[in-house]
């Protein structure tokens, strides 16, 4: 035998073939026998190119399905185990076979193994049996039985379920009188199928039976409904016939002669009934698209659904309507589907940075004053979510503008829409003090041209370089002058006199000069215009006897800074005579040449500067290149306005090298349009027809702006949000029920009644019927399919009717109903007895037929009542355009609504409808939502002064509360014990403001008496003023605003040289000591003669010299550094990015505290960072998105039903920030409708009709109840009250398809005859249970089971008894159950086993019986020694009072009596005779827990040999311990206290 495969690594190469390529080489393999004979193909060969028609002309058909799994061992569920198919190629359209190597070319080959679950066998399992019944018979021998029911059905070949009764006989005390008397029942038996009269099999013969197989047939016939194509305009009814068997039953069950139980009110053998008449249903409808249209990454399958409609409604007991939809799966594995798109959020760009969202009550007069706001803000953005597209080139550097969708489409995080941002704050302009004026210097020095110059003063920009310092003022101002001197001459140092002959008289004296800048600074000598001074100068050495003047003194300060009209500035200098004259000496000058004037600053008093105007806009430079979209444009040119003078006319008084420059560099800000999102879908308008009179629905789109213009761009379009009726859709139609006229009574025909019992009249219970048609609105006739689909309940076409005998009660008709007086009255109506009838006793029977008839009247007045509590309050919201108005955020306070549902009720208590009472059913009542307070803080105080009078301190400023939040208002900062805040920042008092100025000393006075020479010492004094440093010194202040310890001498001792002494010249400053202030250092100071002593005289030392010492004559300096100040924001802003400062401070070594400018001279070096940017945290308060819209009424009736609305969290409150309310979601409560329910009654108690036992009806009732939406757990009146349901009209409660289901509303029951074999009722249905592996369930669905048991009543009937019933369905829900044995304590060797449920059910079946633990316990071998047992170890012991005497293998060798309690001498053995009995599990206890030396087979415990001998050991080792370790008195210490005693 021969047969061709495919190989299987070239199947693989071809599974990975493009569906467009040609395959040409495929290796086969031929089998012959278990030979493989390898072919291999030629080089070239014939191919096949797929096409697409291929896919749907051929497939691979998988058929053949089997499953392999052999179990071994112990199966407790399921195995796992391998399914296999064969697979075949198919034409898609015949199914006919061809060659598998086509179908390989283009499709996959499918697998042909698959793992698998086997289930294994499930044996029947049942509950514990119940409480014995009572016995069946009064008298004599009797039955008892117990049932139990049927947990899970048997499955998967398991074992049967076991007999679900036992009987037992029970026996009475009270034997029956005569054995042979029985008891006799009448017993009908069902009603056969109803009938038509023209049915020609009825026996006739005058019997009183008919049908004797009515009953079984009916249910194991099959109904078979056929579609009708013809469409049914009128409902017709059919009435036929129903016979029934009656028997007399003895007490053992037997059949008797009917005449026994014969009475005078026979039970019917025959009744009218309705025809059954299936339902019929339309064709099915095409199936619709498939669900799933792409490929997804969850591999679930789709579904198509088809439908049709009822053309005929079933009637009487026909077969009842099937689904009228089908649903089927559908693209399940869909690969050939294209792949689903994916959703994803998207955000537009963010909006401009605004602080106003972030200011306080409080803070928000700064927005109101107009000032610009700066600082931290936040941006917002909207979020859509879109489609993800596959990326096109096009729009790689465009933003993505995809259709926005609906939200509920995207999965995972919403992108935020709220973020930080902070807008630049102006930093104010720190300035310097103006320097002092400079010299009159040409424009450029190094290009001097003309006579005219400037005089300059400067002032500098004090704080951090990233100032803007276009919003400064000017930095330099100039004065015009003439004769500019850029460079001059210097004298750096000047010699002593040297006379030219002799120590007196004329001579010379050298000097050195350089060339020097404006700013003192040494040139090249070149630069310098003017000849270089002489390096030698004449001089005059004064002789002995001369006066001595000294040196002029530095120019005074000028008097004043510029020349007017009225103010002139001069300055002056003077010298002081050192030494007066002698006799011949050269005379001192007169008092006016000591003292010198000269004007100063005659410059005018008008300054000039540059001013500059405003930067003008950004403009094109010639030609500036195309902006792309998400570049920076080109720097360009920008023009400005040409910058003046602040004098217009005077324009070259300003010094051209100060002019600020008239263009710069700017960025042209690109061109940017707005981008929209294109318009959404529409949303859906309804798919199925409008009621009458309903308003025509609408439906909208949307779109979003993804980007602002900018740069002059194309502004946004203004409408964003666009609504349009629904297309005209149409109205539902309109049918209703015409209901015909009642037809007569119709009785069971007399060809029928002639073949029955007493049937000799024709009268008795028939059947009304009427037909039924459907119409439109104009009254034309239609199918009957289109009522049943739009008319609304179908009216009753069949009622009972009776066609009264002789013998019955007449009656005459129904008077009309009694006027009503008013609500809460009754009407009623009578009627009377009629002819032979008033003299029958049993027609007076009111209970039975009853003469007035009464019912509560109709009444108009109803009461509306409050119910439930007020719902929160509501603002009004926007109009509905929200994507108009979606930036407007609700205040979220002010003016709302609250409402309170209203109830509406009738004079008997029954819910009505609420617009009966009131027009929306609710209360509506004005209600204020409070705003929110934020917290009130007070301004800013002033600042303090200085904490230090001279170096850096701090000063602080404060705020203190004033009102607390409330409402939900932003909290206070963190406040102190006085409720205040703070914010402090280092200052610095400038040290040395105001400043000695001494002036010239006086001439030394000397005292003279009696007309002695006038020299020698003396004093002399100058004037010493406090004055404001830095100023012109001219006008003095109170002396106190100057350091005392500062302050200059005011008068000191001088010497006046005599004529001929030696004038020396004043001492020059002492030399500076090191920085360092070492000790082995000294200063110096010098000073030179200015005349020579007469005769031998000798000047005094020239030179003077002084160790440097720390704090007296030598200083150090440091630096000190502040602490950080609080972090200081601008005046316009609230938070964000601030500046925080310290201060340092320039100390002397004593602790003095100096200007910062001596340690800067000194050149001292500070690594401190003294400004560095800080962030104030904003305070972001809560931002929540809008409401969502209003949903629908949770409920659509009852007071129950709440709408709710709810919004989100976008950015959660931050610092200080406002928080977020509690209340994210509100609801109102909708108008309490009344609920109607359809109620089935309890089942009645199986009721015979004319006999005592056979086939019965139980019947319930349907009834329409109205409640409160609490069905059915409180169907009371009111909610809050018990009560019986209120039962109202049916047609209330609609449509119910049940409602013409007679197996609905009654059901066939059994009532036994005594005697009689029966199954009992159906138990409930188990819980529902899932057949599961390792806890798992591999089943959708789960089982339950119910059962009927039998029931036997006399011995003599169970050989006809039934079959005991049962029956499983399947259930949602169900639960993974485990069996388990489970065992009692042991009793005398023996023990209860049961098998338990996980949830702990006892149970029979389900526990794996090879694992069944043992009920008995025996030894081996057997305890046939007298007087032994078997203990619960599982040997053999001796019972109570007797000793066991074991074999050396451990085993009993017999039992000898334990000798009494007085015998001492026993055996140790028999120690346990002394012990007083006790239990005998306690004895055995003890008996298995001795230490015996045998096993119980015989053989040798060598533990026990060794525990003893450790034992002993240890015992001994105990015993030296102590001898070692405890001390022994000496024997002689005992005969020294003997002898002392002796002594005494």
């Amino acid at each position: 035998m021969y047969s061709i495969k495919f190989h299987q690594k070239k199947v693989e190469s071809l599974n990975r073939t493009p569906p467009e390529l040609s395959v040409q080489q495929v290796t086969s393999v031929l089998f012959l026998n278990d030979t493989s004979v390898y072919f291999w193909p030629a080089s070239v060969s014939s191919c096949l190119s797929v096409c697409s028609r291929h896919f749907t002309c051929l497939s691979l058909l998988p058929i053949t399905f089997f499953n392999s799994c052999p179990c071994f061992g112990r199966c407790i569920t399921a195995q796992h185990g391998v399914q296999r198919r064969q697979v075949r190629c198919v034409r898609t359209a015949n199914g006919t076979s061809v060659t598998e190597r086509i179908c390989e070319f283009f499709s996959p080959w499918p697998a042909l193994e698959q793992a698998c679950l086997i289930p294994c066998p499930l044996d029947c399992v049942l509950s514990d049996f119940s409480s014995w019944s009572g016995c069946s018979r009064t008298c004599g021998v009797g039955l008892q039985h117990r049932t139990r029911r049927v947990l899970a059905a048997p499955m998967y070949g398991g074992s049967g379920c076991p007999n679900l009764t036992q009987t037992r006989p029970c026996s009475l005390q009270l034997p029956c009188l005569n054995a042979a008397e029985h008891r006799y029942s009448l017993k009908v038996g069902p009603w056969s199928e109803c009938r038509t009269p023209q049915h020609k099999d009825l026996w006739l013969n005058g019997r009183t039976t008919l049908d004797f197989s009515a009953g079984d047939t009916e249910r194991n016939t099959h109904h078979h409904h056929h579609h009708h194509h013809h469409l049914t305009k009128t409902l017709d009814i059919e009435v036929g016939y129903q016979t029934r068997q009656v028997r007399c039953m003895a007490g053992d069950g037997k059949n008797s002669m009917l005449s026994l139980c014969t009475q005078d009110d026979s039970p019917g053998t025959f009744q009218s009934c309705v025809m059954p008449r299936d339902c019929q249903t339309s064709d099915w409808s095409s199936w619709t698209p498939c669900s799933k249209t792409c490929r997804a990454s969850d591999l679930s399958p789709g579904f198509r659904v088809r439908s049709r409609v009822i053309t005929h409604p079933a009637i009487g007991r026909g077969k009842e309507c099937p689904a009228l939809e089908e649903k089927e799966a559908c693209n399940i594995i869909g690969d050939l589907l294209p792949k689903c798109p994916r959703y994803v959020w998207r955000s537009t760009a963010w909006g401009e940075c605004s602080v106003a969202p972030l200011l306080g009550q409080q803070e928000r007069r700064l927005g109101d004053t107009g000032s610009a706001l700066c600082g931290g803000g936040i941006q917002t953005r909207e979020t859509y979510c879109t489609m993800l597209t596959e990326p096109d080139a096009s729009t790689n550097h465009r933003r993505d503008v995809s259709r926005p969708v609906s939200s509920d489409l995207c999965d995972g995080p919403v992108p935020s829409a709220v973020q930080s941002c902070s807008l630049h704050c102006p930093q104010a302009c720190l300035l310097s003090l103006w320097s002092s004026w400079g010299s009159c210097l040409h424009d450029n020095c190094l290009e001097s041209q003309g006579r005219k110059g400037f005089r300059q003063r400067r002032r500098k920009l004090l704080g951090e370089e990233s100032v803007n310092t276009e919003s400064c003022p000017h930095l330099l101002e100039a004065i015009p002058c003439e004769d500019p001197v850029c460079f001059q001459w210097r004298v750096l140092a000047e010699g002593v006199c040297v006379p030219k002959a002799g120590s007196c008289g004329s001579g010379s004296r050298t000097q050195t000069v350089a060339c020097v800048n404006s700013q003192g600074e040494s040139v090249e000598a070149e630069l310098c215009e003017d000849p270089p001074p002489p390096a030698k100068l004449a001089c005059e050495m004064a002789c002995p006897g001369d006066c001595v003047v000294s040196s002029w003194s530095d120019w005074s300060s000028c008097s004043q800074s510029c020349t007017s009209k009225n103010s002139e500035g001069r300055q002056s200098r003077m010298r002081t005579i050192l030494a007066l004259p002698g006799e011949g000496g050269k005379s001192c000058p007169p008092a006016p040449a000591l003292e010198q004037w000269r004007s100063c600053n005659d410059h005018p008093c008008m300054v000039f500067y540059w001013e500059t105007s405003p930067w003008g806009p950004c403009l094109m430079y010639m030609v500036c290149l195309e902006c792309l979209v998400y570049m920076v444009c080109l720097e360009c040119l920008m023009y400005m306005v040409c910058l003046e003078c602040l004098v217009y006319m005077v324009c070259f008084r300003c010094p051209d090298s100060a002019r600020p420059d008239s263009e710069r560099s700017c960025v042209l800000p690109c061109r940017r349009d707005c981008i929209v999102t294109p318009f959404s879908e529409w949303t859906a308008c309804p798919t199925s027809c409008l009621p009458a009179n309903s308003s025509i629905p609408s439906q909208s789109r949307y779109r979003t702006i993804v980007q602002r213009s900018s740069g002059g761009g194309q502004e946004c379009p203004d409408t964003l949000f666009e609504e349009r009726e629904c297309e005209a859709l149409p109205v539902c139609p309109t049918y209703r029920w015409r209901t015909h006229k009642w037809h007569s009574c119709m009785l069971v025909p007399d060809s029928v009644r002639q073949g029955m019992s007493g049937a000799a009249e024709s009268c008795g219970r028939g059947l009304e019927t009427r037909a039924l048609s459907c119409v439109d609105e104009g009254e034309d006739p239609a199918g009957v399919w289109e009522c049943v689909r739009w008319a609304g309940p179908m009216p009753p076409r069949v009622r009972s009717c009776w066609v009264p005998c002789r013998d019955d009660c007449t009656f005459s008709s129904w008077s009309k109903y009694t006027e009503c007086s008013g609500c809460g009255s009754a009407r009623s109506h009578k009627r009377t007895l009629t002819g032979r009838s008033r003299k029958r006793s049993r027609c007076q029977r009111e209970d039975i037929y009853p003469l007035v008839e009464s019912e509560p009247c109709p009444c108009e007045d109803f009461i509306s009542e409050t119910w439930g509590n007020w719902s929160a309050c509501i603002l009004p919201t926007a109009p509905q355009g929200w994507r108009g108005h979606r930036g407007q955020k609700s205040q979220g306070c002010g003016q709302g609504l609250r409402y309170r549902a209203l109830t509406c009720t009738d004079q008997r208590g029954r819910l009505m409808d609420p617009s009966l009472c009131s027009t929306s059913g609710l209360l509506e009542e004005p209600c204020h939502i409070p705003c929110p307070l934020d917290c009130r803080l007070s301004s800013w105080s002033a600042w303090s002064a200085c904490s230090a009078s001279c170096g850096s301190g701090l000063k602080v400023r404060s705020k203190w509360l004033r009102e607390k939040p409330f409402n939900g208002g932003r909290p206070c900062p963190k406040l102190d014990l006085k409720n205040q805040v703070y914010e402090a920042v280092p200052c610095r008092s400038v040290c040395g403001v105001y400043e000695w100025v001494a002036e010239p000393w006086s001439f030394c006075s000397i005292n003279t008496v009696d007309q002695l020479p006038a020299c020698g010492e003396g004093v002399q004094s100058r004037k010493i003023r406090c004055v404001l440093r830095d100023s012109d010194y001219s006008s003095s202040v109170n002396d106190s605003l100057c350091d005392a310890d500062e302050m200059p001498l005011q008068a000191q001792t001088c010497v006046l040289p005599c004529p001929g002494h030696c004038v020396m010249s004043p001492w020059s400053h002492w030399s500076s000591c090191p920085v360092s202030c070492d000790p082995n250092t000294v200063r110096t100071r010098n000073r030179h003669m200015l005349r020579p002593p007469a005769g031998e005289a000798v000047c005094p030392e020239s030179n003077q010299t002084e160790p440097c010492i720390i704090n007296s004559n030598c200083f150090t300096y440091q630096y000190n550094i502040s602490g950080w100040s609080s972090c200081m924001l601008s005046e316009s802003a609230v938070c964000g990015e601030g500046r925080r400062t310290r201060l340092l401070d320039c100390t002397r070594s004593d602790g003095h505290m100096l200007d910062l400018s001596v340690c800067e001279e000194l050149g001292l070096s500070q690594p401190w960072t003294l400004s560095e940017l800080c962030q104030v945290d904003c305070p972001v308060s809560c931002v929540l998105s809008e409401w969502s819209p209003w949903t629908e009424c949770s409920h659509t009736c009852g007071n129950q039903g709440v709408m709710s609305r709810s919004r989100r969290v976008l950015q959660e409150a931050h610092d200080e920030g406002r928080p977020c309310p509690s209340q994210l979601s509100q609801t109102k409560p909708c108008p309490i409708m009344p609920c109607f329910s359809w109620l089935l009654g309890d089942w009645t108690p199986c009721r015979v009709e004319g006999a005592e036992c056979g086939e019965g009806l139980r019947q319930r009732n349907l009834s329409c109840v109205v409640h409160w939406g609490h069905w059915p757990n409180s169907s009371g009146p009111r909610p809050d009250s018990l009560g019986p349901a209120t039962v109202v009209e049916e047609e209330k409660c609609g449509e119910r398809l049940s409602r013409e289901s007679a197996q609905e509303l009654q059901q066939p029951c059994f009532v036994p005859c005594p005697g009689d074999c029966h199954l009992n009722e159906w138990s409930p249905w188990s819980s529902c249970q899932l057949t599961c592996l390792e806890g798992r369930s591999f089943q959708s669905v789960g089982q339950q089971a119910r059962s009927r048991a039998v029931v036997i009543q006399a011995l003599e009937n169970q050989d006809s008894c039934p079959s005991q019933m049962f029956e499983t369905r399947t259930c949602k829900g169900g639960k993974c159950h485990s069996y388990e044995w489970r065992t009692s304590p042991w009793n005398n060797n023996e023990r209860t086993v049961w098998c338990q449920r996980s949830d702990g059910v006892n149970v029979t079946g389900g526990c794996f019986l090879p694992g069944r633990p043992a009920a008995v316990r025996h030894c081996h071998p057997p305890c046939t020694k007298p007087f032994s047992h078997c203990k619960q170890s599982g040997v053999c012991g001796c019972e109570k009072g007797y000793t066991d005497v074991m074999t050396t293998h451990g085993f009993l060798d017999y039992c000898t009596k334990t000798p009494g309690g007085d015998t001492r001498k026993a055996d140790v053995k028999t120690s346990s005779g002394r012990i007083k009995p006790g239990p005998s599990h306690i004895q055995d206890f003890f008996s298995e827990w001795s230490l015996q030396p045998l096993s119980p087979d015989g053989r040798i415990k060598m533990w026990v040999y060794g525990a003893t001998a450790g034992g002993f050991i240890l015992i001994l080792f105990i015993i030296a311990v102590s001898f070692l370790f405890c001390p022994s008195a000496p024997q002689k210490a005992l005969a020294l206290a003997y002898d002392g005693d002796v002594d005494m």
